[in-house]
């Protein structure tokens, strides 16, 4: 069994096509992180397991479904039907090809008009550039798509609850000499409206947010 933890932030639409799309021996942990919809009644009706994460900020909901799933293996997507979890396989197969600690990243290729705008596009090249300078990284893209063994990840001690999480997860690992490889995924338009790559405002709080953890690893 893999699980997948999924944090949720008013998906309810999204939530079917994705659940629906997840393959065989992956379970998904729907991280519910305070949706004033439906998403939890909607995961669970669609098989899921919910977790609450009343502290909002994407690093917490991520932290509270890696801490709750149980598989030696743990994926990490978003809810928002713009990643298809059909892929996952593919990036647990990269995983289990090295017994080392590893972690590995869908790089985001955009398969629609409009799934990446090119503000958030920028945002995300720029991030990449620098953690490729300070980890030693070969990266192209910071993707939400991942996968990892459960243990591993718990012993990087990561400490971000907002949008920095991500970024910093990729930085201790590659600080504690993992495999850190990308494999392309397609990035879809997402279901429903978008809280960071849709709005201006929400690229440049999650762009503030990595920088301030480039910053503090840089001191």
């Amino acid at each position: 069994m893999i699980d997948v933890v999924l944090p949720c932030l008013n998906e309810a639409e999204a939530l079917p096509w994705v659940l629906a799309r997840m393959p065989e021996g992956y379970r998904p942990i729907v991280v519910d992180n305070a949706s004033t919809d439906d998403s939890a009644s909607v995961a669970r009706e669609h098989g899921a397991t919910v977790v609450d994460a009343p502290e909002r900020g994407f690093g917490a909901a991520c932290h509270t479904g890696i801490l709750a799933a149980t598989a030696e293996v743990v994926c990490v997507m978003d809810a928002d039907a713009s990643l298809d979890p059909g892929e996952l396989p593919r990036l647990v197969a990269e995983l289990a090809a090295d017994p080392r600690p590893g972690l590995v990243l869908g790089r985001r290729r955009p398969a629609g008009r409009g799934a990446w705008p090119p503000h958030a596009r920028l945002g995300n090249a720029v991030l990449a550039r620098s953690l490729n300078r300070r980890a030693g990284t070969r990266l192209h893209d910071l993707g939400p798509m991942r996968a990892a063994r459960r243990a591993d990840l718990v012993a990087l001690d990561l400490h971000d609850r907002r949008f920095g999480y991500p970024l910093e997860m990729v930085l201790r690992a590659a600080g504690a000499g993992w495999r850190v490889v990308e494999l392309d995924v397609p990035y879809l338009p997402r279901t429903g409206r978008s809280k960071v790559t849709g709005t201006v405002g929400g690229t440049l709080r999650a762009v503030r947010d990595m920088r301030r953890i480039l910053a503090e690893a840089a001191s």
